[in-house]
């Protein structure tokens, strides 16, 4: 599996989101979209926009990833937290399609809703310290046709902006691994996975996290020798955390690791980037 390429593009100024915490007066930071690949992003404004983001959700978890999902609309992924989200898009330049897209729940609005998406998979009740300034990032995807880094680096660009502005320090969500391999339903590259990042990767005891619907990772086969999927080794570069055991939902066919991003914890060289700081 190919690595993300290191950050070399320069990025143009992303729309505030309706909702944020921003003041009206607020000018645009050094976060952007990436004009250079012939990407912009932006958040969505209104309905319309929201619906584009639902249906590349459904086209990829639907299409590619045999999720069996309950909506109201056909041909889109729509659940119960979308309409308390900020919507992020990325759309192809030249066809105006929206090509990536990730959803943000911020404190105020998990507030109003009565939990996050993460709290229906984990106990969290470790992070509760963490709360009042704290997102939740989910339903992350890119189009198939552009899947080479670009959209997902010009997404965390505009997320660390909206972080940096709203005076918010930490990210959660759950980073889903596929449990569909070749036509077969299996959580051995999951378990593999989780063996893996848990010996590198695991978050301090005192924000460890326990899964509702654990993946019974002691009676697979967690000794495969795989790589874990490119978002999630996207996140632990940018100095990512693995908050637990993966949970296993059955719906989506994946299992889910809860991760972890703190602001102060961005590399160096990812913060220069997104943020324009020493």
């Amino acid at each position: 599996m190919n690595e993300l390429p290191t950050p070399t593009f320069p990025l143009s100024p992303s729309m505030l989101p309706r909702g944020s915490l921003h003041r009206s007066d607020a000018q645009p930071g050094p976060s952007h979209a990436a004009a250079a690949g012939g990407i912009s992003v932006a958040w969505a404004r209104h309905q319309d926009e929201v619906r584009e983001a639902q249906r590349l959700r459904f086209d990829v978890f639907a299409g590619e990833m045999g999720a069996r999902l309950t909506t109201p609309i056909e041909g889109h992924d729509i659940d119960l937290f979308d309409d308390f989200c900020e919507h992020l898009l990325v759309r192809d330049a030249a066809s105006g399609q929206v090509v990536g897209t990730y959803r943000v729940l911020t404190p105020a609005q998990a507030r109003r809703v009565g939990s996050t998406y993460s709290d229906t998979e984990f106990d969290l009740t470790r992070l509760r310290s963490l709360r009042e300034r704290m997102v939740e990032l989910g339903r992350s995807c890119v189009h198939a046709e552009h899947r080479q880094g670009g959209v997902i680096l010009a997404l965390w660009g505009a997320l660390a902006e909206f972080m940096v502005r709203n005076k918010l320090d930490t990210m959660i969500g759950c980073a889903s691994i596929p449990m569909l391999s070749g036509g077969v339903v299996s959580g051995d590259v999951a378990a593999s996975i989780w063996r893996q990042l848990s010996a590198t990767h695991l978050a301090p005891i005192e924000y460890q996290v326990r899964p509702r619907l654990p993946l019974p990772v002691e009676q697979l086969d967690s000794h495969l020798q795989v790589e874990p999927p490119a978002l999630i080794k996207g996140y632990l570069r940018l100095g990512a955390r693995v908050l637990g055991a993966p949970a296993w939902d059955p719906d989506f066919n994946t299992a889910d690791l809860p991760m972890l991003m703190r602001i102060a914890d961005l590399p160096p060289r990812y913060r220069r980037h997104f943020l324009g700081a020493a």
